[in-house]
């Protein structure tokens, strides 16, 4: 009979996986480098086959290592749902939906991206902030069960990241009514007549806000750039400058009397992305996501 299989050096080894690497590995479980390795070398000797090799300054899988990593991830995912569903179970709450939000996307629009998801009730909704490349890790260990980006899944063979876009939405252009002039010029020549508050370029959006800008001849004097949206719209509503919003924050500020609609840009978009851990969608709440923006694709 088979010795019983060592879970603690099988998640060691599924970390190191999904890291690309030992020290990657053993950086994100907060362990010493030796000790990983120990470990990974251990479970190696127990299922009799190697599991990782080296690539260049990485480590990549075997065949087997493959097949110990399929596997892996389903025990795992399991493993990471358990306490929750138990206690969900055992107290009568609702379905459970761990969302992962990058720190550039802006809020009003994941309130809209998840409204789909939270209409029914029933739900009880874990969000957690984060940079992009924190939350994808997090994903790939399944501590989250989407996430939602202004880009979409980076190619990494290390990570088996499906993505899924959930729309579009065109910008439109708020400025401080006491910034406002009588004698301006129309939009969108008036934004180089305005200080201007603009995503840093840490957003996917910034790029093609400055080719925009660019095409309509406007050297506007940009006077604040934030990486968090709510921050931005903040400023901008407290006097500083005009800003840009999405289509789904625009109704929010139409009734801000403090700030007028200079005028809408629907040739300059921002497209926002669902991530996933798995490429068919399981869990019914992601399903209910991704079906919501197939709807308001095609309406």
């Amino acid at each position: 009979m088979a010795a019983p299989l060592n879970y603690h050096h099988l998640y060691y080894f599924w970390v190191v996986a999904k890291q690309g690497g030992m020290a990657r590995g053993a950086e994100r479980l907060n362990m010493a480098l030796q000790t990983v390795s120990a470990q990974v070398r251990a479970l190696e000797q127990s299922l009799g086959h190697a599991l990782l090799k080296p690539s260049g300054r990485a480590l990549a899988l075997t065949d087997a290592g493959e097949a110990a990593l399929a596997y892996a991830d389903q025990i795992f995912q399991l493993g990471e749902e358990l306490p929750a569903a138990v206690r969900d179970a055992a107290t009568g709450q609702g379905v459970r939906l761990r969302v992962g939000i990058s720190d550039g996307l802006p809020k009003l629009v994941v309130r809209h991206l998840l409204r789909p998801a939270v209409d029914d009730g029933g739900v009880r909704l874990l969000c957690h902030e984060d940079e992009f490349e924190g939350l994808l890790a997090d994903l790939a260990l399944h501590r989250l069960d989407v996430v939602l980006s202004d880009r979409p899944a980076p190619a990494n063979p290390n990570l088996r990241l499906y993505g899924h876009k959930l729309g579009e939405a065109p910008l439109s252009w708020f400025a401080p009514k006491a910034l406002v002039k009588k004698r301006m010029s129309a939009f969108p020549a008036c934004l180089a007549e305005l200080p201007l508050l603009l995503p840093t370029k840490h957003a996917e959006v910034r790029p093609r806000i400055d080719q925009w800008l660019d095409r309509e001849g406007l050297r506007p004097r940009v006077v604040g750039e934030f990486e968090d949206s709510a921050l931005l719209a903040a400023f901008g509503r407290t006097g500083m400058g005009a800003f840009p919003v999405s289509r789904w924050s625009r109704e929010d500020l139409m009734a801000d009397k403090a700030v007028v609609l200079l005028g809408d840009s629907p040739e300059l978009t921002e497209a926002f992305y669902l991530i996933s851990a798995e490429r068919r969608i399981q869990h019914p709440l992601v399903q209910r996501l991704l079906k919501a923006a197939s709807e308001d694709a095609g309406a």
